[in-house]
């Protein structure tokens, strides 16, 4: 039974974690928009930046609203492994965005949806089990 329920609040963190990613993708959308059709930044340099700003919304919201187990108790830890995380999302970001805009000649912004959309499983599953898992962690 208690593996069905596990899988139920899996259900509910990624149902939840779709919501905490729409609004840091929203921040990181906009910023790409904003950075590279009004002020000329490089479309790349722009997915970084908006990127970033979307990490730190997307943890403020992850831990107060999508995971309630925390595997570490030191933040800056904690932070440190999210930010990693996101990092790794940012690398897959970048090349998938240059792939599509610059190989396959899409605009910039469909091409980050696409992107978006794939990165999202990476974080939202890299997050729960390497991060907000305790249960993970108490067995070592």
């Amino acid at each position: 039974m208690k593996k069905n329920n596990n899988i139920n609040i899996t259900i509910l963190q990624l149902f939840r974690y779709f919501f905490v990613g729409g609004v840091a993708f929203i921040f990181d959308l906009g910023l790409l928009y904003l950075l590279t059709e009004y002020f000329n930044v490089n479309y790349l340099l722009s997915a970084s930046i908006g990127f970033l700003f979307g990490l730190i919304v997307n943890y403020i919201l992850s831990i107060k609203w999508v995971f309630n187990e925390r595997a570490f108790e030191n933040k800056s830890l904690e932070f440190f492994i999210f930010t990693l995380i996101g990092l790794i999302g940012l690398g897959i970001n970048q090349f998938l965005i240059w792939l599509l805009t610059d190989v396959f000649l899409l605009y910039f912004m469909v091409s980050k949806i696409i992107t978006a959309s794939i990165v999202y499983f990476w974080n939202f599953f890299a997050r729960k089990f390497l991060l907000f898992n305790k249960s993970q962690h108490n067995n070592e």
